[in-house]
């Protein structure tokens, strides 16, 4: 009997075939739920994106909110109380309060992880922006203030309902 397996090294032609027609089954039932996890993540950052942006505007229109009537405005407040770009709020701004100096609203620039911007010194840092005398419709940009901002991105969520655009 040990002969006969001494005769037979290595594997045959039908073993290799089935071998590889396993491995392709798996890794075409992989490669979906790769791409689907890399939009997911996406969609995650995305949403966290757009919360802390929208936050940030919130908390500089509050702020600007909060300026006592006697006191003349900060010009960063001027005309209707949002920041003039994303910048600001990246540079931060002066409220007229000594001990506080600057304010400072966002950490680092924020990009649209669907839709990088072209260059670093792009002032919307990848977003479509609205101002506060923008229809809710616009897709054009005033340039007054940044009342919100939304992504540049027409392509549809994962739930096959919603577009990135309109989130």
């Amino acid at each position: 009997m040990f002969s006969l397996l001494k005769l037979c090294k290595g594997i045959s032609l039908i073993e290799l075939v089935v071998t590889m027609t396993i491995l392709g089954i798996l890794a075409a039932g992989i490669v979906p739920l790769i791409h689907m996890t890399a939009q997911r993540t996406k969609e995650i950052e995305l949403r966290r994106n757009l919360r802390t942006i929208r936050m940030a505007i919130d908390e500089f229109k509050k702020k600007c909110d909060k300026v006592p009537a006697n006191a003349p405005p900060p010009e960063s407040c001027m005309p209707n109380k949002y920041p003039k770009t994303l910048q600001v709020l990246l540079d931060g701004a002066d409220f007229g309060d000594a001990k506080a100096g600057k304010i400072k609203f966002l950490r680092r620039k924020i990009y649209d992880p669907f839709h990088s911007p072209e260059s670093d010194s792009d002032d919307m840092w990848g977003w479509n922006l609205r101002s506060s005398v923008d229809k809710p419709d616009s897709s054009n940009w005033g340039k007054e203030d940044v009342f919100d901002i939304y992504s540049m991105s027409e392509g549809t969520a994962l739930d096959g309902k919603a577009k990135y655009n309109e989130w």
